[in-house]
């Protein structure tokens, strides 16, 4: 008779997953596998800055200055290396990063690194993009911002890619999961129109990604002569004027099918990453305090 009796455990709806429709009744407040504190925002507002000036310094560059990336990248990559460092011990310190949330780390930074190569940046079909974008949503902007760096870190050791162009592609994937955890209504807006908004900010972001990583190496084609190159030394309003120019003639035909990429994943898949995503992070119970009790006396 007992092997009839209902499962109690797998009766029970996800109340995490869903948003009550009745008024009053607010949801389950989202777990964050790092929790952004005063010294988390210092060591995000530091990398970023750092990543600003590293990408327009050439702007404001003269005509005399040897511009090359194959010359100033390693030490943008190894600046980089450090404030990530500091960013995850920020982390710490605010918050606690514990095993559990470097497990989800490397589980996810090893998902996206696999998916690169699906499309290997053919005609810009990149689908690591909507996990990025999805995961930085339900786990915040600081670990997002740790996921995308690493993924594109762990993508470009497996498919090859690395050059001078690596750590400007690891901050600009760090942004771009960073950008998805800044979203608002991140503890009460859930469903359609979550997914929508994800979708919208997933092709703002695969277009914002090749925009930026057009400005990594427009710079450093000055030798073509051409009518959108780079001109060291002018001013910066007719070297943006014609770096619109560029991209609009060069790189648009990978930034467009990323974007359709993006959505495309973000609204078939996005509900159910999503969900997956939730519940790991509650099963992980990243807000819940350690406590320790004594073991009973026998």
């Amino acid at each position: 008779m007992n092997d009839a009796a209902p499962d109690h455990k797998d009766t029970v709806p996800d109340r995490q997953d869903t948003v009550p429709d009745r008024k009053g009744l607010a949801p389950d407040r989202q777990a964050r596998a790092i929790r952004l504190g005063r010294r988390s925002i210092a060591a995000l507002l530091l990398v970023s800055a750092v990543g600003v000036a590293a990408f327009g310094w050439p702007l404001l560059a003269d005509s005399a200055s040897g511009l090359a990336h194959s010359q100033d990248a390693p030490w943008l990559f190894a600046a980089l290396l450090p404030l990530l460092l500091a960013v995850v011990v920020a982390a710490i310190a605010d918050s606690g990063l514990d095993a559990k949330a470097v497990a989800m780390l490397g589980v996810l930074a090893a998902a996206g690194a696999a998916l690169r190569p699906l499309g290997a940046g053919t005609a810009g079909i990149e689908p690591m993009f909507f996990l990025m974008v999805l995961s930085g949503r339900v786990l915040g902007p600081g670990f997002g911002f740790v996921l995308g760096s690493v993924s594109m870190f762990a993508s470009a050791l497996l498919t090859g890619g690395v050059g001078p162009w690596m750590p400007f592609q690891m901050l600009s994937m760090g942004w771009v999961a960073m950008g998805a955890g800044l979203l608002p209504g991140p503890d009460r807006l859930r469903g359609p129109r979550e997914v929508l908004m994800l979708a919208g900010y997933g092709a703002a972001a695969s277009l914002c990604y090749g925009t930026v990583m057009n400005l990594q190496g427009w710079p450093y084609i000055g030798s073509l002569a051409t009518g959108v190159s780079f001109v060291p030394g002018d001013p910066v309003q007719e070297n943006l004027a014609r770096f619109v120019a560029y991209c609009l003639a060069t790189s648009l035909g990978w930034d467009v099918p990323r974007a359709i990429v993006t959505v495309t994943a973000t609204l078939t898949l996005g509900p159910t990453v999503l969900k997956a995503l939730r519940r790991a992070t509650r099963r992980a119970a990243f807000d819940a305090p350690a406590t320790f009790t004594e073991p009973p006396r026998r």
